[in-house]
């Protein structure tokens, strides 16, 4: 990929040359001390020379904000991944499509899975992979984790539990801890989710069965299974009809 690295800090700029080519030496990077070089060199060819923008916030003259915004005007806009030393502008950076916001120090393996986010974004022309899932809605989780803010997609959450006085969210690869409650998640996203136990909900769109379970507290009962999930949830015999219905009518 060819990146470019806007940040008024030399050494901030150093530090992600360093660290992009212990991701991948084939990267190609450039740099950009200011939003006006950076908007020269992206003009130059409509954004599609370039595939990121590791772009920092807090810069002299046009901060990092504004040049995203001329940054999505291009015809060809690269994907855009902040890194900043400060965590107060997640939620206008994600209003801005960022697809990661990163906090200095940067960590290896957070640079990582931006970049692979970003590689992800910028491929919808790629010939599709074959998923069972219906096409996804635009709806998002933000999750407030270790100083930083992260949007979820609510089509990757697979399921929703309530521990105590916290919810975890669960999607394919990864969980989250939300200081939620789920009686208000589940009235806000009626639509994506079935209650399937008093302490937890599914997303509708992953169920693929409801089969018989033996719990060593509940004894025998049902259970359904969800896309891309080895173990089964528990259903409450209260739900089962629910399920049924849900499963059947897809």
């Amino acid at each position: 990929m060819h990146i470019l690295i806007v940040d008024d800090e030399l050494l901030a700029r150093s530090r992600l040359r360093t660290l992009l080519a212990d991701c991948d030496p084939r990267h190609s990077v450039t740099e950009a001390a200011h939003a006006a070089d950076a908007l020269a060199q992206l003009e130059a060819s409509g954004g599609r020379a370039v595939d990121v923008v590791l772009l920092d916030i807090h810069m002299p003259g046009q901060d990092g904000l504004g040049l995203a915004h001329h940054i999505q005007r291009l015809p060809h806009p690269p994907a855009i991944v902040f890194v900043t030393a400060h965590a107060d502008h997640a939620l206008s950076a994600f209003e801005l499509d960022a697809v990661d916001y990163l906090t200095k120090p940067v960590r290896l393996q957070r640079l990582q899975q931006a970049l692979a986010k970003a590689q992800r974004a910028a491929a919808p022309s790629a010939a599709p992979t074959r998923s069972p899932l219906p096409a996804p809605s635009c709806e998002v989780l933000l999750i407030q984790e270790r100083g930083r803010t992260e949007r979820v997609p609510l089509d990757d959450v697979l399921f929703l539990r309530a521990e105590q006085k916290y919810v975890t969210v669960r999607t394919l690869t990864r969980s989250f801890v939300i200081d939620s409650a789920l009686s208000d998640l589940e009235a806000r996203h009626a639509g994506h989710f079935l209650r399937v136990h008093r302490s937890t909900l599914v997303a509708r769109r992953a169920m693929r069965a409801l089969e018989r379970y033996y719990d060593a507290e509940e004894g025998e009962g049902w259970a359904v299974r969800l896309h891309g999930l080895t173990e089964p949830l528990p259903v409450s015999r209260r739900q089962v009809a629910g399920v049924r219905e849900a499963l059947a009518t897809g």
